[in-house]
């Protein structure tokens, strides 16, 4: 009995090694395939939802340019000499342009959104602060006040537009 075992050993050693080498090969060539589909999957994905994000960005960028304290006041008239019923129509504008965007967010980084959210809050800051100068006797100054002070530095917009520009950018690296 014991010639026939140790008979087969020479059989049964080779027969172990190559199973052993086959299961590796095998559990290989498994294991690369799940991680390429994958790969594809998540191109595939990104090919589809490319667009969208573009489009939120899109949005964003014209919410940016409509919160803009020279095109506010521009595209918003006031309707009588009351600068606080003016400043109240803009503050308005501001929230509803911000509304209607919210959904926007998921599309962009936590950062970029942070960005937006502070844009909106220095453009709203900035309105409020131009309505409390003292000289100022009708919503119409209030208005050129507004207009002089962005000829004079950059609207609080163009930091939420670099964000969106950075972003669109990374896209596509």
């Amino acid at each position: 009995m014991e010639d026939i075992i140790f008979d087969l050993i020479p059989y049964i050693i080779p027969s172990i090694i190559t199973g052993f080498v086959s299961y590796y090969f095998f559990n290989t060539y498994v294991q690369s395939e799940n991680r390429r589909q994958k790969i594809e999957l998540i191109r595939d994905r990104k090919k589809e939802i490319l667009p969208i994000r573009l489009q939120a960005y899109e949005r964003l960028t014209l919410f940016m340019e409509r919160i803009s304290p020279s095109k506010l006041v521009l595209r918003i008239t006031p309707t009588s000499d009351d600068i606080e019923l003016y400043v109240q129509k803009l503050l308005i504008s501001i929230e509803q342009e911000f509304e209607h965007n919210l959904s926007q967010q998921i599309y962009v980084s936590e950062s970029c959104w942070n960005a937006l959210i502070a844009s909106k809050n220095a453009t709203r800051n900035l309105i409020i602060s131009s309505s409390k100068e003292p000289k100022l006797f009708d919503a119409n100054q209030l208005r050129e006040n507004i207009l002089k002070k962005m000829t004079d530095t950059n609207p609080p917009s163009n930091t939420g537009m670099a964000f969106i520009k950075e972003e669109v950018k990374e896209l596509y690296l």
